[in-house]
Formats: structure tokens, C-alpha cells, sequence
């Protein structure tokens, strides 16, 4: 027998979003713990980035009772903001920044979103 399909009333009630939600707040607190130098650029960096997945998912979901393509539009911004955020993570990790375990852990959240991401858009294209 088949689930009947929950209605999503906010972009927080998608699955991608509370993945990526979930592993910002991981990066935001180790990113507490960088060089006071870095606060102000790669940590910085890496915060905005990582936090403006769902930034961009809640504007697009918001928007989509009038236009299903703008939604389409910040997913492809949070897609964006999805490879911006393994950037930042590969130079944090080569600066010593964190640790190995956390490198792995972050690319593979950050492949499963960026892959949940692609999904959606294809769906709203």
C-alpha cells in the first residue's frame, strides 16, 4: 500500500532542505573554531555559502505559487551555492582547518544535496 504524499506547506518541510540545513549548522560551529584570521574570509566564506542553500530554497519555494520556473531559478542558485561550499571545504581541509573525518563527511552531505538539488530542478523544469 503506498503513502499517501505529505503536503509541503514550506520549503523547512523538504527533505533537501533539512539536509542541507542539518550539515550548515555542523559547518558553522567548526567553522567557530578557525583562526581568528579566517573569520572574516574562508570561515566567513564557508558560512554564507553553506547557509545559502536554504536561503535560496525558502525564496524559491516562496515564490513558486506564481512561477514554477523562478522557483527552478534559486534551485539553480543553491546548486550554485552547493559547489561553492566544496570549494571552501577542500581549502579548509588543506589549510588543517578540519580534519580529514569531517572532509569526507561534508563532501558525502554535500553530494547528497547537490544531487537531491538536481532532482528537484529537473522535476520543476
Amino acid at each position: 500500500m503506498e503513502k499517501p504524499e505529505r503536503y509541503i506547506e514550506r520549503a523547512r518541510d523538504l527533505e533537501v532542505y533539512k539536509r542541507a540545513y542539518a550539515v550548515s549548522l555542523e559547518v558553522h560551529r567548526a567553522t567557530l573554531a578557525f583562526p581568528k584570521i579566517e573569520q572574516y574570509a574562508l570561515a566567513d566564506q564557508l558560512r554564507r555559502s553553506s547557509k545559502a542553500i536554504c536561503a535560496n530554497l525558502a525564496e524559491g519555494f516562496a515564490k513558486q505559487s506564481h512561477s514554477k520556473a523562478e522557483f527552478a531559478r534559486f534551485v539553480s542558485m543553491a546548486i550554485g551555492s552547493c559547489s561553492e561550499v566544496e570549494t571552501w571545504i577542500s581549502y579548509a581541509f588543506d589549510l588543517q582547518y578540519i580534519t580529514q573525518v569531517q572532509l569526507d563527511s561534508w563532501r558525502q552531505s554535500y553530494a547528497k544535496v547537490h544531487g537531491m538539488l538536481v532532482n528537484l530542478r529537473e522535476k520543476l523544469t
